[in-house]
């Protein structure tokens, strides 16, 4: 259903969990994209490590009583489903519409989840069973847990076609990390140079804290005027 998954380059990971979400944002500021911060996720247990994948798309839309069912549960298109579609080493991005009174996955999904091989969940809604979920090792990102089942609060609709989650427009496909801060997309067109300044952007900021944990003052540091500019590149060639 929907856009066909692609891997990502193990390389691409590599470079990216090296990577904060925070300097991301600034990244992607730089080049005028201002909202890819994913708003109410955030990680369900605390010192969960950075992760990066490819974003694997759900879309739930509000609960119409036809349709939101247990029922559902076993229809063709259905969370089960969507589960056995989801390739290993993606983040599953759901679309809950920031629903909290209704968890759109239980332990019983989660546990699936995470033997299929998925990265991480990443959703604007909560999930539920949260000790059973938080016992499958499945790193997720969300706005915490709520006992009722999806179908209180939601109808599921579909995967991989393009969904809002947490105000932010995420295609199948687009990259997504996720560290203690939430999660951060990258649009898949633009992830090279992404990568490339993000890179460079983390190496410098190492230099300043240095600069800084030696007594150094921000002005003309932080951001570096030309005089610091060049101390900084010669530092840079030298490290290599």
């Amino acid at each position: 259903m929907g856009v066909d998954p692609i891997p990502l380059d193990p390389e691409i990971i590599r470079l990216l969990s090296g990577v904060t979400t925070a300097t991301l944002t600034t990244v992607l500021l730089k080049k005028g994209l201002r909202n890819v911060w994913l708003r109410g996720a955030m990680p369900l247990r605390p010192s969960q490590p950075r992760l990066v994948g490819r974003a694997f798309t759900l879309r739930f839309v509000p609960a119409r009583e036809d349709l939101a069912t247990p029922a559902s549960w076993g229809a063709p298109i259905s969370t089960r489903a969507a589960i056995e579609a989801m390739p290993e080493g993606c983040i599953t991005v759901v679309s809950a519409m920031g629903v909290t009174d209704a968890g759109i996955f239980g332990d019983i999904l989660c546990a699936r989840m995470q033997k299929r091989g998925v990265t991480a969940l990443v959703t604007d809604g909560v999930v539920r069973d949260v000790a059973g979920v938080l016992g499958t090792d499945l790193p997720i990102w969300c706005q915490g847990a709520a006992a009722p089942p999806s179908v209180a609060g939601l109808t599921f609709v579909g995967w991989q076609e393009p969904i809002g989650c947490g105000g932010v427009a995420v295609f199948p496909n687009d990259v997504v990390v996720v560290d203690g801060d939430g999660a951060v997309l990258i649009p898949a067109a633009l992830l090279d140079d992404v990568i490339a300044a993000s890179v460079e952007q983390e190496r410098l900021e190492a230099w300043i804290m240095e600069e800084v944990n030696a007594g150094a003052a921000l002005p003309g540091l932080y951001p570096p005027n030309e005089e610091n500019r060049k101390r900084y590149e010669a530092w840079a060639a030298k490290t290599g």
